[in-house]
């Protein structure tokens, strides 16, 4: 039997419905944060990743999907969307023209590790990328974005804050923090040795139950900011208060890529296992110029979408449904006419197959609809069409002229 790859599936039936209500509610709350849409290739060169994304964090060193082509070229499937649209802005040569630059976008991103529930090696995102801004009023603002899609979705949820510090006061404190690990290197975990020698901020992010209890002692950025991002980080705080957006304050936080600076948040969600964090982003001021562009403060969030359809529970639409059929061959080319026209102002579903009058409105029924219309030999001679409202139970016949203008 032919099968799906290993952490790679199908979307339907429900959960596709929940994906295309996420992606309708995600993107019109974007929108009116004044974020454009942006789509960016699957495939990228593998460099852009070694270089954004960082060789110390494990999506590098261990998850990326990663070939040389027929070319000879090094590539990989996208395992984030963050280093793709700042590929973009720069090969458009949007750090050139100055102003402030928002995009959204929605895909999949490809990582091969263990699969697990929330947790896919094929999976989906939908992100917010915004360039040009410097003030912390824009940090609030895209945490408030965030805030906003769950809140319509009905997600409960747990915001998570931490400042990771700028390029003035983020060396100090690595030393501070690496003296300490090494102080501990015979009890830390063989990823956290690994790391203190090229990220070592990423140990705090361990997910070692033992370095974490090692790590509670450890040194705590927050207490080592420059004045600068001391004033930015309670300034962020002040204004999540003043929108009476709750957080709590985790010094742990670093988040899994090596581009973060300044501030960094997280979305978790108590329904939805171990993995509970549904959306994550923060601050990355130096990725631009790192990749070659102009210096460009820049920040950003990602929704891991497949993380959250279990917590999805659509709206049920209130809009009609109008359902059409015939009850003899005859009648056919009339009722699919009647649908084209129908199409034109509501949702419609036309069945090929003539019917009995019961039978249609049992299907009618079946898929919802607000309206069984139907057309046999009587309707046709008088070119009309038998309509019942399903809700109100209410059945009349009228001209087919009159039909959709009607309702």
């Amino acid at each position: 039997m032919v099968s799906s790859l290993r952490g790679m599936n199908d979307l339907f039936g429900s959960d596709a419905e929940k994906y295309s209500y996420f992606l309708d509610v995600a993107s019109s709350v974007a929108k009116r944060y004044g974020y454009e849409f942006i789509r960016t290739p699957l495939l990228e060169e593998t460099g852009l990743f070694l270089r954004s994304v960082g060789e110390s964090s494990d999506i590098v060193g261990k998850e990326m999907y990663r070939f040389s082509d027929k070319g000879g070229n090094d590539v990989c499937l996208r395992p984030e969307g963050t280093a793709g649209v700042v590929r973009s802005f720069i090969e458009q040569k949007l750090d050139r023209k100055g102003g402030i630059h928002r995009f959204c976008y929605s895909g999949t991103m490809y990582r091969y590790e263990r699969p697990q529930k929330g947790r896919l090696r094929e999976f989906s995102q939908f992100g917010c990328e915004s360039f040009g801004e410097e003030s912390v009023y824009e940090d609030a603002s895209v945490i408030l974005l965030v805030a906003q899609i769950f809140s319509t979705l009905g997600i409960a949820y747990t915001l998570k804050l931490n400042s990771l510090g700028c390029k003035g006061c983020m060396p100090s404190y690595k030393d501070l923090l690496v003296e300490f690990v090494k102080s501990h290197t015979e009890a830390i975990c063989d990823d956290c040795k690994r790391r203190v020698d090229t990220n070592p901020i990423r140990v705090l992010d361990c997910k070692n139950e033992s370095c974490q209890a090692i790590y509670k002692d450890a040194p705590k950025l927050l207490d080592h900011l420059c004045s600068g991002c001391k004033n930015d980080f309670a300034k962020l705080k002040e204004l999540l208060n003043q929108s009476d957006l709750g957080f709590e304050i985790d010094s742990h936080l670093v988040r899994g890529l090596d581009y973060y600076t300044k501030s960094a948040f997280e979305f978790v969600s108590s329904g939805i296992g171990s993995q509970n964090a549904i959306a994550g982003g923060g601050r990355y001021d130096t990725l631009v110029e790192y990749l070659g562009g102009k210096s460009t403060p820049a920040i950003g969030f990602a929704i891991g979408i497949e993380r959250i359809l279990d917590l999805i529970v659509p709206q049920e639409t209130k809009g009609k449904l109008f359902y059409i059929g015939s009850l003899d061959e005859d009648s056919l080319d009339a009722s699919f006419a009647a649908a084209l026209q129908k199409r034109a102002s509501v949702q419609t579903f036309f069945e090929p197959k003539p019917r009995s009058l019961k039978n249609h409105l049992k299907t009618a029924d079946k898929i919802g609809a607000s309206h069984c219309c139907v057309i046999g030999s009587n309707e046709l001679a008088d070119d009309s069409i038998w309509v019942k409202d399903l809700l109100s139970k209410e059945e009349q016949t009228i001209k087919i002229k009159d039909f959709n203008g009607l309702f």
